[in-house]
C-alpha cells in the first residue's frame, strides 16, 4: 500500500509516487490549459498601474473560514507577483474554492472549476528561488512542466523541504492571524481525493496597496 501524501512529502517522494487511491500528484493541475478562457489581456490591462518600484503589495483571499492576507514579494518573483495581483484585481479568485487540502503538506486552490484541472487560459515562466517552503509559504502549483503554472496556488502547512527549488516561491502569509486561518483550513476534514467535505471558499480577493 502507497504512503499517505504528507508521509511521502517528508521523503521527497510525493511528486514522483501515484498517491493512496491512483491520485496525481498533489501540486499539478491535471490539466490546466484545457477549454479555459484565457484571461491574458484582462490580466495585462489590470497591471497597468502596478509599479513594485513605488508601492508594496499584499493579496487577501477572504475566505469562509477567515482572511488570509499574504505578503509578496517582487524581488525574487515579479511575474508571479504580477500574476496573482491581476489575477485578484479581475476577481478571478471569487468564489473559487480550495480544492486540495493536505494535513501537515498544502492547501492548494485557484481552480475556477473545483477540481484542479482549470486555468486562466495562459501559463506564466518559473521563477525559483531559495526561499524555502514552510507553514505560511505562498507557492505556485505546476505541471511536470517548469513553465505551466497558470493560477493555481499551495500554501505551505508545515516545512515541506523537498519541494524547495522546485515550485516559485513568491510570498507568504503576512501575520499570526493569517497563518491561524490557513492552519484552520488545512485540518478541516476531506474525502478520499483530498477535497474538503464541506467547501472552503475564497469570498474575495482583494489587492491591498500600501506606498513605500
Amino acid at each position: 500500500m502507497l504512503r499517505s501524501l504528507d508521509q511521502a512529502a517528508r521523503t521527497g517522494e510525493s511528486d514522483s509516487l501515484r498517491l493512496q487511491y491512483g491520485k496525481q500528484p498533489s501540486l499539478q493541475p491535471e490539466s490546466e490549459t484545457l477549454v479555459s478562457a484565457n484571461r491574458r489581456a484582462e490580466v495585462d490591462a489590470a497591471l497597468k498601474d502596478v509599479d513594485f518600484s513605488k508601492n508594496t503589495y499584499q493579496v487577501q483571499f477572504d475566505t469562509t473560514l477567515g482572511p488570509i492576507v499574504m505578503d509578496l514579494y517582487p524581488e525574487i518573483a515579479p511575474g508571479h507577483c504580477q500574476n496573482i495581483i491581476g489575477l485578484a484585481k479581475i476577481g478571478y479568485y471569487d468564489g473559487i474554492i480550495f480544492h486540495r487540502v493536505i494535513p501537515g503538506f498544502v492547501a492548494q486552490v485557484g481552480c475556477p472549476r473545483g477540481n484542479g484541472t482549470g486555468g486562466p487560459g495562459y501559463t506564466i515562466k518559473a521563477e525559483f528561488n531559495k526561499t524555502p517552503h514552510e507553514a505560511g509559504t505562498l507557492s505556485m502549483a505546476r505541471t511536470s512542466d517548469p513553465h505551466s503554472a497558470g493560477s493555481q496556488v499551495f500554501l505551505c502547512l508545515d516545512r515541506v523541504p523537498h519541494l524547495d527549488n522546485q515550485y516559485t516561491v513568491f510570498g507568504k502569509t503576512a501575520d499570526k492571524a493569517s497563518l491561524d486561518v490557513l492552519l484552520k483550513i488545512g485540518a478541516v476534514d476531506t474525502d478520499r481525493n483530498d477535497k474538503p467535505l464541506k467547501d472552503v471558499k475564497i469570498t474575495k480577493g482583494t489587492v491591498l496597496v500600501t506606498p513605500k
